[in-house]
């Protein structure tokens, strides 16, 4: 048995070349996501051209984020440059302030995940 000496560099250097895996996203029923999408009407409809609080979540499941004409986004949100694809959504929705810091989206996130894809399968019929 050869002996491995444990250093910190060593340490370091297999954390950062290992990545965070992202949390695996379960299938999503739009009937559901449906409903679940009534704590998300407060501020968003899921309707072509009718901004809120926030902007209209019609088409948004591709969109490039800070784009829909119209609507005002923080700089944050514009400076993120992120496409919402369903996993992208799928980790911003359960803590949106840690996934864009300075965004003015003030909700603390959807934590149960099944309800976070639902919501997505949802908005995925909206195009």
């Amino acid at each position: 048995m050869i002996p491995f000496k444990f250093t910190l560099a060593a340490t370091l250097a297999v954390a950062i070349a290992v990545p965070a895996t992202a949390q695996t996203m379960p299938k999503g029923d739009a009937t559901r996501g449906q409903a679940a999408f009534i704590v998300c009407k407060t501020c968003h409809v899921a309707e072509r051209g009718i901004n809120r609080i926030g902007p209209s979540l019609f088409g948004v499941v591709g969109r490039k984020s800070g784009t829909l004409a119209g609507y005002n986004y923080s700089a944050a949100n514009k400076a993120k440059g992120v496409v919402w694809t369903p996993q992208v959504l799928f980790t911003y929705l359960e803590n949106p302030q840690k996934f864009i810091p300075g965004t003015k989206m003030t909700y603390p996130g959807l934590k149960d995940a099944q309800k976070r894809a639902d919501v997505i399968a949802f908005l995925a019929t909206k195009k």
